[in-house]
C-alpha cells in the first residue's frame, strides 16, 4: 500500500520551515528553524482530515503531559503548543535523531547498551507512573536520542492518567510491544503492561527484531496477536547474551500481569543486577524524588498537569472497557486500530546542534525504596478503607471576570494532606492542583463553565454544581 503524502507544512509565526521529517497515521513532523532563540526545532502538527474535538483534547493532553514531564532527562523536550492559522494543533519540540529505533534491526545493540538504554527510559517511565501518567505505547521507535547521545522517550500522544475515570473508545496501539491483556481489550493500561512493553522493547534492541516475530513465516497483525495471547516470546539467538538478562525478560512478559515485576522500579533493578553480573558500570536511576512531584503539583501557577500526585498499587490498574473474548484467530484481520512502527514518526531527524542540560538525577537506595514502597501501601489500605462519601465536595463555586481571564473560586470543603482538586473547563481534560482558585483565559464573547471535584488517591468524589461565567464584549 502506498504511503500517502505529507500535508503541506503550515506557517507559524516566529519559525521558518525547513523540510519533511516523517508522516504518521494522524500527524506530519517537520523541520522547522525557530527565529528566537534561533535553533532547529521538530514541530508534530495534526492532519487536518482527524482534527475532531476528542483529538483536540487528545493532542492537548499530549501537550501538557510532555510540559509536565519533560525535564526529566529521559524524555523528549516540549518548548511549546498551539493552533496553526489553519486550524490544526502543533507541538514544538526538541530536534533528535531516530538512530535507535532505525538501527536496531539491521545492527542489534550491544548488551550493555541495551541495557543502558533500558534503565534509562525505563527510569522515565517509573517518573511518569508516580505522577499518574501511563505511556501506552512504549517500543523502539519511540525512543529518541539526543546531540549528546542520550535517549529519550518521546510522543505521549496516547497517554492516560492512572486515575481518570474514562477512557478514549480508540486507542491506537503497536502490536509487537503491546501486552496481551491490551491486545485482548482486558484492559488500556496498567502498571504491569507498561512493564510488558519495556521487556517487549529491550528484548527487540538486543535481538534485532519484536519478541514474536518468526523468520521465514506469516508476521502479520494477527498473527501476532495470537502469538502473544497463547504463545511465548522466541528465544534470543546470541551467545554473549547472560541467562540471568533472558530471565528478566521472560519475567517482564509474561501472559499473566502477576508473575511480572511488580513495578517498573523493581525492573530497572533487575537490569541493574545483570550490569553487575556482566562486570559493566551500573546505569544510574534517574528518578524524581517524592519532594519535587509534590512541589510540582503545590505549583498553583501550574496548569498544565493532568492529574495529581496520586499512590498507586504495584497494579495500576484502571477502569476497564469492554472484553474481547477471545484474540482475531490467524490470518483474520484486527478489529483494532494498529499503529505500526513504520507509521509513527515522533520528531525524527537530524541530531540537534545543541541541546540545554537538565538536571533531575537520583539515585535510589534500595532500603530507602522499601520504606517508600511500604509507606505507599499502607497509605492506600487506610485510604481505600473509607467509603467514597468521605470525600468532601465543592459546594460554593463562583466565577467572576477580571480583564480577559475568568476566575473560578471555592472553599476549601475539608481536603486532607494529599487530596487535590480537578478542575474541568469545558471539554479539556481535567487539570489538577491544590489551589482555590483557577484561572481560565477568555476571548470577548466566550462563555466557559468550570466543575470542580476533590480526587483522593486516585478516587474521585461528587462533582460540584457546573458554574458557567460569560466574557462581555470588549477589548
Amino acid at each position: 500500500m502506498a504511503r500517502r503524502l505529507p500535508s503541506q507544512p503550515p506557517n507559524l509565526p516566529g519559525f521558518s520551515y525547513v523540510r519533511v521529517l516523517g508522516s504518521g497515521g494522524f500527524a506530519d513532523v517537520f523541520m522547522y528553524e525557530q527565529n528566537l532563540p534561533r535553533r532547529q526545532v521538530a514541530v508534530k502538527v495534526m492532519l487536518a482530515e482527524v482534527v475532531t474535538s476528542q483529538v483536540k483534547q487528545m493532542f492537548q493532553a499530549e501537550a501538557n503531559l510532555m510540559a509536565q514531564l519533560s525535564t526529566h532527562p529521559s524524555i523528549l523536550t516540549v518548548y511549546q503548543a498551539g493552533v496553526s492559522g489553519d486550524g490544526r494543533p502543533y507541538l514544538v519540540m526538541e530536534l533528535c535523531s531516530s538512530a535507535i529505533g532505525q538501527r536496531y534491526r539491521m545492527e542489534p545493540l550491544s548488551v550493555a547498551e541495551a541495557l543502558s538504554v533500558g534503565v534509562r527510559i525505563a527510569s522515565a517511565v517509573e517518573t511518569a507512573h508516580r505522577a499518574g501518567v501511563l505511556h501506552r505505547d512504549i517500543k523502539p521507535s519511540n525512543i529518541l536520542t539526543t546531540a549528546y547521545g542520550h535517549p529519550v522517550l518521546s510522543d505521549f500522544g496516547i497517554a492516560a492518567t492512572l486515575s481518570e475515570a474514562d477512557v478514549t473508545e480508540a486507542v491506537g496501539l503497536s502490536v509487537p510491544w503491546s501486552a496481551p491483556e491490551v491486545l485482548l481489550d482486558e484492559t488500556s493500561g496498567t502498571i504491569a503492561s507498561e512493564v510488558w512493553s519495556l521487556g517487549a522493547t529491550v528484548y527487540s534492541l538486543i535481538a534485532g527484531r519484536s519478541p514474536f516475530e518468526v523468520a521465514g513465516k506469516e508476521n502479520t497483525s494477527a498473527e501476532l496477536i495470537h502469538r502473544i495471547t497463547k504463545g511465548r516470546p522466541q528465544p534470543l539467538e546470541r551467545a554473549d547474551i547472560p541467562p540471568r538478562l533472558e530471565q528478566v525478560l521472560l519475567r517482564s512478559m509474561a501472559r499473566r500481569p502477576s508473575q511480572r515485576q511488580r513495578s517498573v522500579l523493581e525492573f530497572i533493578r533487575e537490569l541493574q543486577a545483570v550490569e553487575a553480573e556482566l562486570g559493566l558500570p551500573q546505569t544510574p536511576i534517574e528518578v524524581a524524588t517524592d519532594e519535587w512531584a509534590v512541589a510540582a503539583a503545590a505549583d498553583t501557577e501550574d496548569r498544565t498537569r493532568v492529574t495529581g500526585v496520586v499512590a498507586v498499587d504495584p497494579a495500576g490498574s484502571m477502569r476497564r472497557r469492554r472484553r474481547v473474548p477471545a484474540p482475531p484467530a490467524p490470518g483474520r484481520a484486527p478489529t483494532r486500530t494498529i499503529v505500526r512502527e513504520s507509521g509513527s514518526a515522533p520528531g525524527t531527524g537530524p541530531v540537534a546542534p545543541a541541546r540545554a542540560p537538565r538536571a533531575l538525577v537520583y539515585s535510589l537506595v534500595a532500603c530507602a525504596v522499601l520504606v517508600v514502597v511500604l509507606g505507599v501501601t499502607a497509605s492506600i489500605v487506610l485510604v481505600r478503607a473509607g467509603a467514597p462519601d468521605d470525600i468532601p465536595v465543592v459546594r460554593d463555586l463562583s466565577g467572576q471576570v477580571a480583564g480577559s481571564t475568568i476566575v473560578f473560586r471555592w472553599s476549601d470543603p475539608g481536603v486532607q494532606s494529599g487530596d487535590v482538586y480537578q478542575v474541568a473547563v469545558d471539554d479539556a481534560p481535567p487539570a489538577s492542583q491544590r489551589s482555590t482558585e483557577f484561572r481560565v483565559d477568555a476571548r470577548a464573547g466566550q462563555t466557559v463553565c468550570a466543575t470542580v471535584t476533590v480526587n483522593r488517591d486516585g478516587k474521585t468524589g461528587a462533582p460540584s454544581g457546573r458554574k458557567c461565567v460569560e466574557r462581555s464584549d470588549g477589548p
